[in-house]
C-alpha cells in the first residue's frame, strides 16, 4: 500500500482541447487535496491539427500519428513540468506518480471491434519528468466490453455524493457527460451529447475566436426550431445508457448534414447549438434523475453565462450551481480525476464503475511507464 499524503499529478486536454490541465494533488484518506493547478496552453497550429484529426478532417498515415503522439507527449510533459516549476515547493522526486489521460483522437465504442484512442507518448513524459507515469486507462474497460468512458463518476460519488439525497454532476467539456449519484447510493452516468466542442467550433469558423466568451455570440442569436428539432433527431439522444461519444461524432460536418447552413445566419446557428445542449442535458436529467433536485456543474461550460442560465430555466425547479461552492474547483475536476485514477492503478484497485460503462465488472485500469532510475543520464 502507498504511504497516506502521497503526492501526484493528473493531466488531461479534453475533447475542446483548449488546454492541458495540470494538477497537483495530495491523498489524505483517500480523498484528493488540491496543492497547484495549472491550464497549458496548446500552440495553436498544434492545437488545430489534433482538432483536424479528431474531427476526421485531415487523416494521417502511420509515420504521422508516430510523430504526433511524440509531439503530443511533450506538450503534456511541459504542463507537468511548469507545475511542478510554479506551483509550490515540490520536487519531482516528491511526486508518486502522473496520470496521464492524453488526448483523445478517436473514441468508437460501439461496432464489431470497439477501441478508443489517446495520444501523448506517456514514455516521452517519464523521461523528461523523471516520474513514474499512468496513462491508456480506458482501452481495459473497452476490452471488457465496456465504453470506456465517463471514468469520472467514481470520483464523483467520493467527493459530491449526500446522504440520502440524490444529485447530479454535469461535466460541460467538449461533450457534456451526467453523474446521478443516487439516494440509495448507488452510481450511473453517460455522455449526453455535446456540449461546447460544437459551439467552439462554430464560433472559430464565424468569429476567429476558439470559444464564444460568455455564451455573447449565441446570445445575439435566436433559435432555429427546424434546426434544432433536426439535430434532436439524430438516435445518439435516445440511446439507452451506457453510452459515450466524442467529436468525431459530433463535428461541424455532422452538422452540415442536417440544414443547409449557408443559408442561415451563423448567430441563430450558434444560438441553436447552445440549445441543443440544454434539451439534451435537461431531457437526460429528467429521465434518468427526476428525483435530483441539485445539478452541480463542473468543466470550462460553466463559464458560459447564457448557457448556464438557459440550464437554470430548463431544469427548474432544480437547483443548478457549480461545483466550486461544494468547494471542487470545476476547471480541474477532470484532471483530478486521472491523478486518482493512476493512484487506484498503483494500488491495484479498480479505477470503472461497471454500472456506468457496461463493461463486465470492475478493472484495474491504466498501464505503467516508469521513469529513468535515479542518477541515470
Amino acid at each position: 500500500m502507498i504511504e497516506n499524503d502521497a503526492l501526484y499529478i493528473g493531466l488531461i486536454s479534453g475533447t475542446s482541447a483548449d488546454s492541458i490541465d495540470a494538477v497537483l494533488v495530495r491523498f489524505r484518506e483517500g480523498k484528493p487535496q488540491t496543492l497547484a493547478s495549472h491550464a497549458h496552453p496548446w500552440p495553436a497550429a498544434l492545437r488545430e491539427r489534433v482538432l483536424a484529426v479528431a474531427q476526421g478532417e485531415a487523416a494521417l498515415d502511420l509515420d504521422a500519428w508516430g510523430r504526433l503522439d511524440v509531439e503530443i507527449g511533450h506538450q503534456f510533459a511541459d504542463a507537468a513540468l511548469h507545475l511542478l516549476q510554479h506551483g509550490g515547493p515540490t520536487t519531482a522526486a516528491a511526486v508518486r506518480a502522473i496520470g496521464s489521460h492524453g488526448q483523445t483522437l478517436r473514441h468508437r465504442p460501439f461496432g464489431n471491434h470497439p477501441f478508443t484512442l489517446q495520444l501523448g507518448d506517456p514514455s516521452v513524459i517519464a523521461e523528461r519528468c523523471r516520474i513514474d507515469v499512468v496513462a491508456d486507462f480506458r482501452r481495459a474497460d473497452v476490452a471488457a466490453g465496456g465504453q470506456g468512458a465517463p471514468l469520472l463518476p467514481a470520483l464523483h460519488a467520493m467527493l459530491l455524493a449526500a446522504p440520502d439525497r440524490a444529485r447530479v454532476v454535469l461535466n460541460l467539456g467538449g461533450i457534456a457527460n451526467l453523474t446521478v449519484l443516487a439516494a440509495d447510493g448507488s452510481v450511473r452516468g453517460f455522455d449526453t451529447g455535446p456540449a461546447n466542442g460544437l459551439l467552439d467550433a462554430w464560433c472559430l469558423r464565424h468569429r476567429g475566436e476558439p470559444f464564444d466568451r460568455d455564451g455573447a455570440f449565441a446570445a445575439s442569436g435566436r433559435v432555429l426550431p427546424g434546426l434544432l428539432d433536426a439535430l434532436l433527431a439524430d438516435p445518439y439522444f435516445t440511446l439507452p445508457p451506457p453510452k459515450s461519444t466524442g467529436r468525431e461524432y459530433f463535428h461541424l460536418d455532422w452538422l452540415a448534414t442536417r440544414a443547409p447552413l449557408a443559408a442561415l445566419d451563423p448567430a441563430d446557428v450558434q444560438a441553436t447549438l447552445l440549445e441543443l445542449t440544454v434539451r439534451s442535458v435537461a431531457a437526460a436529467v429528467t429521465q434518468h434523475a427526476p428525483d435530483a433536485m441539485e445539478v452541480l456543474v463542473c468543466g470550462g461550460g460553466v463559464h458560459n453565462d447564457r448557457l448556464m442560465r438557459r440550464l437554470g430555466e430548463s431544469l427548474a425547479p432544480r437547483l443548478l450551481g457549480s461545483t466550486a461552492g461544494s468547494g471542487i474547483d470545476p476547471d480541474f475536476l477532470e484532471a483530478t480525476a486521472f491523478a486518482w485514477l493512476a493512484r487506484q492503478r498503483l494500488l491495484h484497485l479498480p479505477g470503472n464503475l461497471p454500472a456506468v460503462t457496461g463493461a463486465r465488472g470492475p478493472r484495474v485500469l491504466g498501464a505503467i511507464y516508469s521513469a529513468p532510475a535515479p542518477g541515470s543520464s
